[in-house]
């Protein structure tokens, strides 16, 4: 399983970490690509070192992609016609994609949220449109599209990710081998 993780300056770290983290232990090929080259700064002033930038890949050899939350990302994923165009490519295409927590506004700038049952870090939904809103679970899966909350429900949504695109198996094995 192919999977890319694009992050930016202002990405939630928790939720990158734990999400590129938890794959690489089911064994599925993460690949996280920097907006911008080099090292880039997360929200809470962690330093994350992508494997490559944006402009290096394509996102069509990718079976998911998935987008970390923290306003600054989000901003970033949201202004980036790259990201914005593989959204609508992977929702079109029926590939599995997925956000946690701010990074939902990324989804709905690119309109692939519409008429889906998500989830989103709470007050998030202020800034979406009223027939665009949020249920209250912690993670939500719904058709090839598979959204959380937060920072803390990070590996929540990691091992829905590897029960729906690997196994129930493969996420029980990585939950146990988490002490989770």
């Amino acid at each position: 399983m192919n999977v890319l993780v694009p992050i930016a300056t202002g990405s939630e770290e928790m939720e990158a970490v734990i999400i590129i983290d938890t794959l690489r232990r089911a064994e599925f090929n993460v690949t996280v690509a920097g907006l911008t080259a080099g090292t880039l700064e997360a929200s809470r002033g962690v330093k994350l070192v992508p494997d490559t930038t944006w402009e290096q890949v394509d996102p069509a050899d990718y079976d998911v992609l998935l987008l970390p939350g923290g306003f600054g990302g989000t901003e970033a994923f949201m202004a980036h016609a790259g990201v914005q165009q593989a959204l609508k490519d992977f929702d079109a295409a029926g590939k599995w994609f997925g956000c946690i927590c701010a990074a939902a506004l990324a989804l709905n700038k690119a309109g692939v949220l519409e008429g889906k049952k998500f989830t989103c870090y709470p007050g998030v939904e202020q800034k979406l449109p009223p027939n665009v809103q949020p249920v209250s679970d912690i993670v939500v899966v719904d058709g090839h599209l598979i959204t959380s909350q937060g920072p803390g429900t990070a590996f929540e949504f990691a091992l829905k990710v590897i029960a729906e695109c690997g196994s129930p198996n493969l996420a029980a094995e990585v939950r146990a081998g988490l002490l989770l």
